[in-house]
């Protein structure tokens, strides 16, 4: 598989936040099984340059390279599905994007979002948090917008 570092800033990517933190022996063999989806992921029949990874112990990554083959709705499904088998086999939720995720120190926490917002309140969290922001599409948001402070992210309109 082609080194991420080599995609370019362009590529289309997708983050998937888990519920839970997947465990230190968990983690190894789930990026094994990402980046072997990654490896076979397919669109129309053509071969999508893609990577896969697992982030922080919390974010599964999957990317395309559209310039040589675009992710197609029927590509994009196909990964859900996998997503879901991936859940169902792990026991977390991948697609609860109400739940908010930030940096303490070295640690990625999460929270709902009501949760999240009354740790504002509290003041365990203030608007220089850094917040993961789960929508961005390219590898270069990714990189450059993925960790951003809470008043800079769309997180702020729910504290």
């Amino acid at each position: 598989m082609d080194n991420f570092q080599h995609f370019p800033s362009d590529t289309r990517v997708w983050i998937y936040q888990s519920s839970k933190p997947f465990s230190k022996e968990v983690v190894p063999q789930l990026k094994e099984i990402v980046e072997r989806f990654a490896q076979n992921w397919v669109s129309h029949n053509n071969q999508l340059r893609a990577h896969g990874d697992v982030l922080h112990e919390r974010f599964i990554l999957l990317a395309v390279d559209e310039s040589r083959a675009g992710a197609s709705g029927c590509s994009i499904d196909k990964s859900v599905h996998f997503l879901k088998q991936v859940e169902k086999e792990l026991g977390i939720d991948l697609f609860d994007r109400m739940t908010f995720a930030w940096k303490e120190g070295e640690e990625v926490k999460t929270a709902s979002q009501a949760d999240f917002s009354n740790l504002f309140q509290e003041g365990k969290i203030n608007s220089e948090t850094l917040v993961f922001d789960n929508l961005v599409k390219t590898k270069g948001e990714l990189e450059e917008k993925w960790l951003k402070p809470l008043n800079q992210s769309w997180h702020r309109r729910f504290v």
